[in-house]
């Protein structure tokens, strides 16, 4: 009689015999599938707090990189206010870099709001897939 080299998740090796009824093995192999699904939702979480942990970190650069962004941005037109200053009041000079911000802010919102009207909620393939799977369901019980 051959051995067989798959051993359960217990570490415990276990081979039907011809004896045993088959009302036992279904039940083993329903625990043996429950068991082997159990095994992979911990692996899968176990891999999503890694990937969570992670992308946290990442995303705390970004925003102290966004942050460091900001405070170049109010430098930067600070030193085009007083470069201004050279030529105009300065009143007209941070007026001009206003206008110009809002100009900016202007594209920008437009552009948001544009992307915005285009975007659903919600996953449409996923939803679609199931649909496609209800209706493979109902076409096979017929």
């Amino acid at each position: 009689m051959a051995t067989s080299n798959r051993s359960m998740p217990n570490g415990s090796l276990r081979e039907p015999s011809p004896e045993q009824p088959l009302s036992e093995l279904i039940s083993r192999t329903s625990s043996d599938i429950a068991t082997l699904f159990r095994k992979e939702v911990e692996l899968a979480k176990i891999e999503i707090r890694h990937d969570v942990r992670h992308t946290a970190k990442a995303g705390s650069m970004f925003g102290a990189a966004g942050f460091a962004g900001y405070l170049a941005v109010v430098l930067a037109s600070l030193a085009v206010v007083f470069a201004l200053d050279l030529v105009m009041p300065l009143w007209a000079a941070f007026s001009s870099v206003a206008a110009l911000f809002a100009f900016v802010c202007f594209i920008l919102f437009r552009q948001a709001r544009t992307r915005m009207s285009e975007f659903t909620p919600g996953p449409e393939q996923t939803i679609e897939t199931i649909k496609e799977d209800i209706e493979w369901a109902k076409a096979r019980s017929k």
